[in-house]
C-alpha cells in the first residue's frame, strides 16, 4: 500500500473506532510493538497495561510477583484494565500475556474493547524475546519449554478474541501492516 492510501484509510478508521482495541497474545507476540506502530497510523493514544501496572505499584511487575505474587498482581491488572478501558473510548490497549485468560480481565476486554490476538509460535516468540530475564514467567526456566505450556494453557482463550492474526515469522512492520489490514475489513 502507498503511504497517501495507508493515510486516507486510517483516517477514515479512525472515525469508525468507537471502542479501545485491545491487543492480546502471549509474551513476545508484538502486543506493545505492533501497537506502538497502527496507534499513530490510527491517530490513537497507546497505551500500555504493563507500564501502567508499574506506574501505579511504583515497581516492575517482576518486583510485584516477587514482593507480593501473581494473585496481588492479577488484582492490579484488572484495576489498570478496567481504568484504561474507561478512559476514552477509541485507543490502542496492549495487555499482559496472561490478561485475557483471567477471567474478570476477558469479560470487561470483551465488553468494553475490540480484541485482537496476535498469534505466534513459541519458538517465534522466544526468538523476538531480547529481555527474557525481566519476565517473571520465564525466570530460570526454559523460555520456549514455558512458552509452550502457555501456548497450550491459554490459546483456548486466545481464540475468542474478536479478531485473530497471525504474525508467526513477521517483521513488525508486517505485523502492524497485517494487524491493520485485519482492521479495515
Amino acid at each position: 500500500m502507498t503511504q497517501a492510501r495507508n493515510k486516507s484509510l486510517a483516517k477514515s478508521l479512525h472515525s469508525l473506532i468507537d471502542r479501545p482495541i485491545v491487543l492480546v497474545g502471549l509474551m513476545g507476540c508484538g502486543k506493545s510493538s505492533v501497537g506502538k506502530v497502527i496507534a499513530p497510523l490510527l491517530n490513537l493514544g497507546f497505551f500500555d497495561s504493563d507500564t501502567e501496572i508499574e506506574s501505579a505499584a511504583g515497581m516492575s511487575i517482576a518486583e510485584i510477583f516477587e514482593n507480593y505474587g501473581e494473585a496481588e498482581f492479577r488484582r492490579l491488572e484488572l484495576r489498570e484494565i478496567s481504568t484504561l478501558l474507561d478512559h476514552q473510548p477509541a485507543q490502542i490497549i496492549s495487555v499482559g500475556g496472561g490478561a485475557f485468560v483471567q477471567p474478570d480481565c476477558h469479560d470487561i476486554i470483551k465488553a468494553k474493547g475490540l480484541s485482537i490476538w496476535l498469534q505466534a509460535q513459541p519458538e517465534t516468540l522466544v526468538s523476538r524475546m531480547s529481555n527474557i530475564a525481566s519476565r517473571p514467567l520465564l525466570k530460570d526456566k526454559d523460555p520456549l519449554h514455558v512458552l509452550r505450556q502457555l501456548s497450550e494453557q491459554r490459546d483456548p482463550y486466545f481464540a475468542k478474541a474478536d479478531l485473530i492474526v497471525n504474525t508467526d515469522g513477521l517483521e513488525l512492520s508486517d505485523s502492524a501492516s497485517k494487524v491493520f489490514d485485519h482492521l479495515m475489513r
